[in-house]
This record gives C-alpha cells, sequence and structure tokens, in this order.
C-alpha cells in the first residue's frame, strides 16, 4: 500500500543511529549494553519470521478491500443495493482511511511506541468485527459504516505498528523487504478476487462475509504474538519535530497538484472492470481474472518504476510516461473495450504504468528536499493527496455513472463518462509536470 511504497526507497539509516533514535537521552553504557542484546538486523531467524508473518497479514487485511471491485459487482446486482451509485463509497472508504490517516497514526506511533502491540491487538479486531457487522447490513449505509469505516480504522491502527517493526529488523535491506511485503498483494491479487466471487455466487454476502472474517481469524490470529519488534519498549521516545520547509518549494506543489489529480482518477477501473465485463455479457469469473491481472500488473509496473528511479532515470521523465501511457490506454483500450482480451490488454497495460507512478514518490520526496523529516513529511503528504482522490472516487461515480448500457458505444455508454474522466486525470497529471518541464523550470538533475 501508499505508506509502504513510500519509505521502500528512503535510504536507510545507518545501524547504529537507527537504534539509537529510541534511547536518545538515556544513560550510554544502558544503551550500549541493550544493543548487545538485540536480534541481528538485516537477516537471521526473528528478522525473516516478522518479514513473513507481515507479508502475510499484508496478502489478506490489505487484499481484501483491494478487492472490493467483486464485491461491489455482486452488490450492484442484489435487489435492495440495485441501482445505488454510492455503492463504490464501501471500497473507497475503507481503503481510503488507509491513505489518509497515515500523517496522523505515524506521530501517534513514534510518540507511544511502547504501545504498538496494543494497537495491533486493538485494530485487528475492529477489522474483524466491521466484517461480521457487515454481514448483517441490510442497507447501504450500514455497510458503508461497517465494512467501510470500521474496516478502515480497524487497518490504520493495527497496519502501522507491524511496518515500524519491519523497520526496526530490516535497516540497510530495507528496500528489499519492502519489495517483499508489496508482493504480497500481487499474490492477494491473484487469488482473493476468485476466491470472494466463488463465494459470493454460493452463499452469497451475508455467509461470504462471515466466512471471510471467520478466515482472517484462522490464519491470523495465531501470528499476532509472532508481531514483536526488534527493540524493546521504551519509556522514552525521541520526539523529533518535522522539517516543514518543503512547503515553500514550488517543485513540491507542482508533484502536490499531479499526485492529488493522478489518483482522482486511479482508482476507477479496480471499482469498475468487474461491473464492466458483466455489462459487456463476460461471466463474473472473467471480470474477477481481469481485476486478477490489473493487481499482477500493478505489482510490476510500481518495482519497475521503483527500480528505473533508484538509477537515476530522470525522474520526471518516468512520471510523464507513467501518466501518458496510462491515461491513453484507458482512453483507447478501455474505452473500446467489447471483449476480455481487450479488457485484459488494459488492465496490464493500465496496472503497470499507472501503479508504477506511486513508487516514484520517494524519489520525488527526495527532489523536494535532501533533509530526512522533511522528505518524511513529503512523504506523508502524497500518501494524503493519494487518499483524497480515494475517498473521493465513490461520490464522484455517483455522478458520473449512467442508467443506460448500450454494448458497441464508446465505454458501452454507462461508463463512457468514467473512463473520460479517468483518463483526463492521468494526463492532467502529466501536464502539470510536463508544463514546468517545458518551461525549463526544473533543477538540472530532474530533466
Amino acid at each position: 500500500m501508499t505508506s509502504l511504497e513510500l519509505q521502500t526507497h528512503n535510504s536507510p539509516p545507518p545501524l547504529e543511529s537507527a537504534e539509537r533514535q529510541f534511547y536518545d537521552g538515556e544513560n550510554p553504557h544502558d544503551t550500549a549494553i541493550v544493543e548487545q542484546n538485540l536480534a541481528p538486523a538485516d537477516g537471521g531467524v526473528a528478522a525473516w519470521r516478522l518479514l513473513v508473518v507481515a507479508f502475510v497479514f499484508e496478502a489478506l487485511l490489505w487484499g481484501f478491500p483491494l478487492s472490493f471491485g467483486v464485491f461491489q459487482n455482486y452488490y450492484s446486482q442484489q435487489p435492495q443495493f440495485a441501482n445505488n451509485p454510492f455503492i463504490s463509497i464501501v471500497g473507497t472508504v475503507a481503503s481510503g482511511i488507509s491513505y489518509l490517516g497515515a500523517p496522523l497514526i505515524i506521530p501517534v506511533i513514534k510518540r507511544y511506541s511502547k504501545y504498538q502491540r496494543h494497537m495491533i491487538w486493538f485494530g485487528w479486531p475492529l477489522c474483524i468485527l466491521g466484517l461480521l457487522a457487515g454481514s448483517f447490513a441490510r442497507t447501504l449505509p450500514t455497510l458503508i459504516f461497517t465494512q467501510g469505516v470500521m474496516y478502515g480504522i480497524g487497518f490504520l491502527i493495527f497496519y502501522y505498528p507491524i511496518i515500524s517493526f519491519v523497520n526496526e529488523f530490516w535497516i540497510a535491506r530495507r528496500g528489499m523487504a519492502y519489495g517483499i511485503l508489496c508482493a504480497s498483494s500481487g499474490v492477494s491479487g491473484i487469488v482473493m478476487p476468485f476466491a470472494v466471487e466463488a463465494l459470493l455466487a454460493k452463499y452469497g454476502y451475508q455467509t461470504t462475509l462471515r466466512i471471510i472474517a471467520i478466515g482472517l481469524v484462522v490464519l491470523t490470529g495465531p501470528l499476532i504474538p509472532l508481531l514483536k519488534g526488534r527493540l524493546p519498549p521504551s519509556e522514552r521516545t525521541a520526539a523529533g519535530k518535522t522539517n516543514w520547509q518543503a512547503l515553500r518549494s514550488p517543485v513540491f506543489w507542482v508533484y502536490c497538484s499531479s499526485n492529488v489529480v493522478q489518483g482522482l482518477g486511479y482508482f476507477f477501473p479496480s471499482l469498475y472492470l468487474p461491473s464492466y465485463a458483466t455489462a459487456i455479457g463476460l461471466t463474473a469469473t472473467q471480470g474477477a481474472l481481469v481485476l486478477a491481472l490489473l493487481s499482477v500488473s500493478q505489482v510490476i509496473g510500481q518495482s519497475s518504476f521503483g527500480y528505473l528511479s533508484d538509477k537515476r532515470v530522470p525522474l520526471n521523465l518516468l512520471i510523464l510516461i507513467s501518466t501518458l501511457v496510462s491515461g491513453l490506454a484507458t482512453l483507447a483500450l478501455w474505452g473500446l473495450a467489447q471483449s476480455l482480451t481487450a479488457l485484459v490488454m488494459f488492465a496490464l497495460v493500465y496496472g503497470f504504468f499507472g501503479a508504477g507512478y506511486v513508487a516514484m514518490w520517494a524519489r520525488m520526496g527526495s527532489a523536494v528536499s535532501e533533509e530526512p523529516t522533511a522528505a518524511l513529511a513529503t512523504f506523508s503528504l502524497f500518501c494524503f493527496g493519494k487518499g483524497v482522490g480515494n475517498v473521493a472516487a465513490g461520490p464522484l461515480s455517483a455522478a458520473l455513472i449512467k442508467k443506460g448500457v448500450v454494448v458497441g458505444s464508446y465505454g458501452i455508454m454507462r461508463y463512457k463518462s468514467v473512463i473520460v474522466f479517468t483518463g483526463s486525470c492521468m494526463l492532467g497529471s502529466a501536464v502539470s509536470v510536463g508544463a514546468w518541464w517545458v518551461k525549463g523550470k526544473w533543477p538540472r538533475n530532474l530533466l
């Protein structure tokens, strides 16, 4: 997910400084003793055990909201939810809270680091409770509150302490560790849409939500005791101030505007591809296949663009490639898609190039400021901007979706406005960066 990708490309701090920041101001002799008793960093049984457990949590609990497109397709065909244009809000709220809440939860974790395991034990059951409560929902507002708000808040509370533990164990090889975590979304993206679609077809949404809740308890509950940080709980946590000087940089505001515009359109394909597939006569299983391929291509795109940005390929060139190709693919491939082959082609192209944008957040932050706390603040704001688009996707889609379906027409008429809006956002994001590039206002190292 987002903040995960942000830290992936961040330069890892020296081992000593990464450890000592948790003991700032303590007796040097006591600190030395503590450091001697720490488990090895960047390897060893404890480090790999934590990474594997984090992989499982990421794949299952983040993979669920990423597969909401299958639920949305099902809900839209049920009498109590049919023709309701606000169904997509359920999924966007669940994932949007995780984006929007990142700048708020990270300072809390830093300030109260000794309570991180308590946060996990509070947030994880809240996710499960949200699914169970959602299984009794009969109205859309109830689904939004349970499957959306409750699940999203629970995920926010338990997920970021896990990421904090990963940071403690993986320092010099943190990029590799985060790359493995990113891959978990692709694994769940291959399996979960098909599993959810099969359960919905056989049991309906109420029983499906209960089965998923029980499955998450069985698969992840026994692993919670293994979620332990490398550093012992400290009564005194360094509370350094965040440097917000980056807000004065014109480069930051160009990147920020590009990020917000890209985020406004980015989420629509994952929300509507299964429904679009059904509308053109494909089966629910084929719709789930398209969503799974989109997820896989996203992981490949993120790792590829992140790798290229680390290799000092011009950042602005990569941004333009990501946004231009994804925008043109939306307008051409999705807008004209009338078959499974066309939808698969769109999912592969859009997933690779569209998702690659997020992997460059870290490089954007370092381009604005090399100061570590300023870069972190920039990352958080990029994450927040993406969340704005994520949450806005639901209400926007309600205004953009049309009622009629005309097979053979552009976007089969019903999705025409959604497709045009998505493509326009991608191209608009490119324009905001490209305009400054053409004017020659960029630092030479970004050209």
